[in-house]
């Protein structure tokens, strides 16, 4: 089959992603969680409660903001907000005792500001010391620089989709960043260059096996040969993260959607985005 015909239309495909996804990043921005913008993340349990408003209410009365409240299970709530000294958080265990005598702390955690600083700091290092290694990597296995960075903008591709999605996401459904989110990118980028360099690897068998056919051909046979794998690959991947976003708890459900938006792409990109930009660099190389 004659995949890359569909050319235009990946690449139609593609720009719209991208423009959306920065249109999104500079129109509206982030959601950081204290992760990144720091706080305190208070997990409760109050089993006589079943209305979560009396918690904002508590939380209204001490004067403190709260940022979010989820369940977290059965009549447990994951409760978000700004950094709070010892007598603010002692008062407000007597206010929810107040309210339900039965009220017990599961777990309570406190970052600063600075800390999710250096985290960005250093996922912003990981995903440009990655994008290195990958394209020195690949460049030399397969002695061709064309194929490293065509591999690379796949990889930031799915990375720059990824990331305008959660600023949508944030905009309209209230999805935060979180260090699961840095965990997501970096698999992100994992995955998409593993579908990648398996059809590149295809590439290089058939043209060892014949040096007249012209690098589209190549392409499509390589494409043909490989995309069922990788398209079963996928969906076992897929199925599972679905299965997790429908039946997964709040605390991990944006990570799982996270991975499975980053799954999709780097299945779409390693047949739409990577093999177009060698194609590309071929061409312009024999001009």
């Amino acid at each position: 089959m004659n995949f890359m015909k569909f050319r235009p239309l990946f690449l139609a495909i593609s720009s719209t992603m991208i423009l959306v996804s920065l249109f999104s990043i500079f129109k509206w921005g982030f959601r950081p969680s204290i992760d990144f913008a720091g706080g305190s993340v208070w997990e409760i349990k109050t089993p006589n409660l079943s209305d979560q408003s009396k918690i904002t209410i508590v939380f209204d009365d001490q004067k403190i903001p709260l940022s979010s409240v989820s369940p977290a299970g059965d009549r447990q709530y994951l409760l978000k907000f700004a950094n709070i000294d010892q007598a603010q958080k002692k008062s407000l265990e007597e206010a929810l005792k107040k309210v339900d005598t039965d009220f017990s702390e599961l777990r309570f955690e406190t970052l600063g500001p600075t800390l999710g600083k250096e985290l960005l700091r250093k996922t912003i290092a990981a995903i440009i010391l990655s994008s290195l290694a990958l394209l020195l990597f690949i460049g030399r296995r397969f002695r061709d620089f064309s194929f490293g960075a065509s591999a690379v903008l796949a990889m930031l591709h799915d990375s720059l989709i990824l990331v305008g999605a959660f600023s949508l996401l944030g905009h309209f459904f209230g999805a935060e960043l979180d260090s699961l989110f840095v965990t997501a990118i970096l698999t992100t980028l994992s995955a998409s260059v593993h579908d990648t360099v398996v059809t590149f690897d295809r590439i290089r068998e058939l043209r060892r096996q014949d040096y007249r056919p012209d690098w589209v051909d190549l392409a499509n046979r390589a494409i043909s040969e490989v995309i069922v794998r990788s398209f079963n690959n996928s969906m076992t991947i897929i199925l599972m993260l679905l299965s997790l976003v429908v039946l997964g708890g709040q605390t991990t459900r944006w990570f799982a959607i996270a991975l499975l938006i980053g799954v999709i792409c780097g299945t779409y990109s390693s047949t739409a985005v990577a093999i177009p930009l060698v194609l590309f660099w071929k061409k312009h190389r024999q001009k």
